[in-house]
């Protein structure tokens, strides 16, 4: 009766999306105060509903209710509760239910804290955001519905993929999630701009607050991925450049250069025409990224679908949204004209070189990930582009935008001068210049690029304390926003980041060896020990753990003891690593084939400041969240007067 009733409550979703899309707009158009108000009144309603039908879907994996199709397909009575729950959103059809379900949270956010929104802005977001959730209330009915049954039911259920029973990948697709479906919040304020023609101050601040929350969110959400893939996989490194890791790096580039624009058009209001074509590419590459793991063109761990039906829906749906959203654009963006004048070298200048390498560093990963699609397509001929390919083009782009980065805070808006503010920063030159020389010395001289990009890691974080201190010096601390605190914490963060994807990626120490019990073998000045490998019972599993002794300098150091596990239900294995870590390095080992005949694969690797990869993104995402409780992103801006905007000018 449960299941029932969660999709009787879709059913009635879709209907409330239905007249939510529609007549707000009606009340927008016809300065209707009632019918505007309706379009809060209806969001509330429609996130109520869609509550309740996550919550029936919820109901059927935790009580284990083998009725329902999904259900039995994606969880077993043996599985542990955790992955019970992680199980409603670890399949395509659960997955587009929790993707309904924070699209229409989002829509009821709009409707409870945009009271400070003009009525017909209001109306007109959350009719866009009704509109968006009407396509995926569609969706799950008429193709990918989860509340279907199964007659007779089964006395047991096949389970969820082995690779996705973890922490990491239970809490990873809802901050995806919310990130991908935070920029429908953006999209609804720029399609709703376009059709009022009109950007100013006040829609800038009511924008940033979304996007940054949004952006937060999707960081959040790609760095827990990137620690789960390398914990889980078993590979050793923390980014592969593979297609579905693809889809949500370049919305992310997208959010980022929006989140810089909205500056200019809250400050200076100009890039308006821009900063509204960012915000609809932001949430089209999102769904692009859905279309690319739930259509099937991808075969991945993540690419729950494979039937064309859902893969041509979400095409349609996709090029709706992004093709309508465009052709609206085309027309309305030449009257979003602005009058701010400034020079190449001025704070805007450095925003738009900004936003310029962002863009080109989306535009590089779209191309390298679509590319092959459109080849198979259209010759069949199948090609991988790789590693090898994204690390030739991604990492010059990124060479003159970190270069930048810490330039543009120095800069005075409206005209400024190059020398001075490059003088403010000659310390953070030298030290990065300095920590590059070293680098190379003491590592390895013939990796001269690796050097370089681990000065660039410096410089962000020099330039960023540069900035603090400068402040501090001037006693502006006090004065100083959240939103520059923010800033600067995330900027800093993303040296941490690049110091510690530089050093992984170009001096890792690496050992494969088959070993039997006893055996000894020199890794990265340790001596390794395989003490044993027993057999272990899992609570829906079988393992082997390995225990496997360190010792430095003939001591004692350390014990790894890293699995491999046979999931009884689905009969696949995989690998549980073990990781001794501290803030300068991780010791990870792996455990492969074998048997006491034999031996067994070890894999051993020695990552230095791999740790700082997650940390870095996790002071990135913090200072969004800093940034996002400033007081001012959450109050609109008044109109400013046209004599107070010549005066600015």
């Amino acid at each position: 009766m449960i299941p029932e009733l969660g999709h009787f409550a879709l059913i009635l979703a879709l209907a409330v999306a239905l007249v939510q899309g529609t007549l707000p707009f009606v009340g927008a158009a016809r300065n209707d105060i009632r019918l505007m108000a309706l379009g809060s009144t209806a969001a509330l309603t429609q996130a109520l509903l869609v509550i309740l039908a996550f919550g029936a879907l919820t109901q059927a994996y935790v009580t284990s209710d083998f009725s329902v199709a999904n259900v039995v397909a994606n969880s077993h009575s043996a599985k542990p509760l955790l992955y019970k729950i992680s199980g409603v959103w670890g399949n395509h059809e659960g997955s587009m239910l929790l993707w309904a379900l924070i699209l229409a949270l989002f829509g009821a956010a709009v409707a409870v804290f945009g009271s400070n929104l003009p009525d017909s802005l209001r109306a007109r977001v959350l009719g866009v955001q009704a509109l968006i959730g009407t396509g995926f209330l569609a969706f799950l009915l008429f193709t990918s519905n989860p509340f279907e049954r199964v007659s007779p039911a089964p006395p047991d259920g096949n389970g969820l993929n082995p690779l996705l029973q973890d922490p990491g990948l239970a809490f990873h697709p809802p901050l995806l999630y919310l990130g991908y479906v935070g920029f429908s919040v953006t999209y609804a304020f720029a399609i709703a701009a376009l059709l009022e023609g009109r950007v100013d101050v006040a829609w800038a601040r009511w924008v940033r607050p979304w996007t940054l929350a949004a952006w937060c969110f999707l960081t959040c959400g790609i760095a827990l991925g990137s620690w789960w893939a390398y914990y889980i996989l078993g590979w050793g490194g923390f980014w592969f450049w593979d297609p579905v890791e693809n889809a949500s790096l370049m919305p992310w580039l997208a959010g980022t250069a929006l989140l810089h624009s909205a500056i200019v058009v809250e400050k200076r209001e100009g890039l308006k025409s821009w900063t509204v074509l960012l915000a609809i590419l932001a949430f089209s590459l999102s769904l692009l990224g859905t279309f690319l793991v739930r259509s099937g063109v991808l075969t991945s761990v993540h690419a729950f679908a494979q039937d064309p039906a859902r893969g041509m829906f979400i095409l349609a749906f996709l090029l709706l949204v992004t093709g309508g959203g465009l052709a609206l654009y085309a027309w309305q963006a030449p009257k979003l004209t602005s009058n701010a004048l400034f020079q190449p070298v001025s704070r805007e200048g450095a925003l738009i070189l900004n936003n310029l390498l962002l863009c080109t560093l989306a535009a590089t990963v779209l191309l390298g990930t679509l590319y092959p699609l459109f080849l198979d397509l259209l010759t069949g001929n199948k090609v991988s582009v790789g590693p090898p390919f994204f690390n030739a083009t991604f990492v010059p782009i990124c060479a003159p935008l970190f270069a930048a980065l810490c330039v543009g805070p120095f800069l005075a808006w409206k005209r400024a001068e190059l020398w001075p503010a490059l003088a403010r920063l000659r310390i953070a030159f030298a030290v990065s210049v300095v920590a590059a020389i070293v680098t190379a010395a003491a590592i390895d001289g013939r990796a001269t690029l690796s050097a370089v990009a681990f000065g660039f890691g410096v410089w962000l974080i020099a330039g960023s304390v540069t900035e603090f201190v400068i402040r501090a010096r001037r006693g502006r601390l006090r004065t100083m926003t959240r939103a520059a605190i923010g800033m600067t914490i995330s900027h800093a963060a993303l040296g941490v980041v690049v110091l510690g994807a530089v050093a992984t990626a170009s001096w890792q120490v690496e050992l494969i060896r088959t070993m039997k019990p006893g055996d000894t073998a020199q890794f990265a000045g340790y001596g390794v020990t395989l003490e044993q490998v027993v057999p272990l019972q899992g609570p829906n599993y079988i393992a082997e753990r390995a225990t496997i002794t360190l010792t430095s300098g003939g001591a004692p150091y350390t014990v790894l003891t890293p699995e491999r596990r046979l999931f009884t239900v689905q009969k696949r294995q995989i690998s549980e690593t073990s990781i001794h870590t501290n803030l300068l390095r991780d010791l990870y080992a792996t455990l492969g084939e074998g048997d006491a005949t034999q031996g067994w694969t070890v894999r051993l690797y020695w990552n230095p400041l791999a740790p700082w990869i997650w940390l870095g993104a996790g002071l990135c995402a913090l200072g969004g969240f800093v940034s996002l409780t400033d007081r001012r992103l959450r109050v609109g801006a008044p109109r400013r007067s046209r004599a107070a905007v010549q005066a600015a000018e």
